[in-house]
């Protein structure tokens, strides 16, 4: 493969903490993924779409959030629906139920960032695509007296969570990463 392009759902802002998250991700001669934004998840979807004629010697990737819990049919329900052709399947990735799961992943990180313990406000079920969104989000708005803020924190905060223990906590994040470092 020449290029490795992911297509995440999110905001621009998102680009260098995942350029971060993703540093191990090269291509055979050494090359980082393209990050493209495509802000919402129908747009993220449709450049995706658009990316097998556009580049057509690119390995291209969707990353999106999966909105609710992995029950093994997140394709059917969201892709195909986006007319994302069955051949494409293998090359959509979730974070399930959203991005803010893995930051659970690496509570450490978290107090870091956050310049204090963490630990006992977020310690939880280890395996965190089991948590719904909902959970997610009123765990770190209660441990961060409501400071997390999307575009504000999820940047810096991808920059410091471990890819190693995000992908111990969630085997869709693990599937991205062995897709990537298998096929390098």
């Amino acid at each position: 493969m020449t290029e490795i392009r992911i297509y995440f759902e999110g905001a621009s802002e998102l680009r260098e903490g995942l350029r971060t998250f993703f540093s191990e991700i090269k291509t055979a001669d050494g090359r980082n993924p393209k990050l493209i934004s495509g802000g919402g998840r129908n747009q993220a979807i449709a450049d995706f779409r658009k990316s097998f004629k556009s580049h057509p010697g690119a390995l291209s990737v969707l990353l999106i959030d999966s909105e609710g819990p992995d029950t093994g049919r997140l394709f059917e329900t969201i892709c195909q629906p986006q007319q994302i052709s069955e051949s494409a399947r293998d090359e959509v990735f979730w974070m399930v139920e959203c991005m803010e799961s893995w930051f659970l992943a690496d509570i450490d990180a978290l107090s870091r960032y956050y310049r204090r313990d963490l630990a006992d406000a977020l310690r939880g079920n280890p395996n965190v695509e089991e948590i719904p969104k909902r959970d997610v989000m009123a765990r770190l708005k209660a441990a961060t007296d409501g400071r997390y803020h999307k575009t504000k924190d999820a940047p810096h905060l991808l920059k410091g969570i471990r890819p190693q223990r995000v992908r111990q906590a969630a085997p869709n994040c693990r599937r991205l990463f062995d897709r990537f470092l298998l096929d390098s």
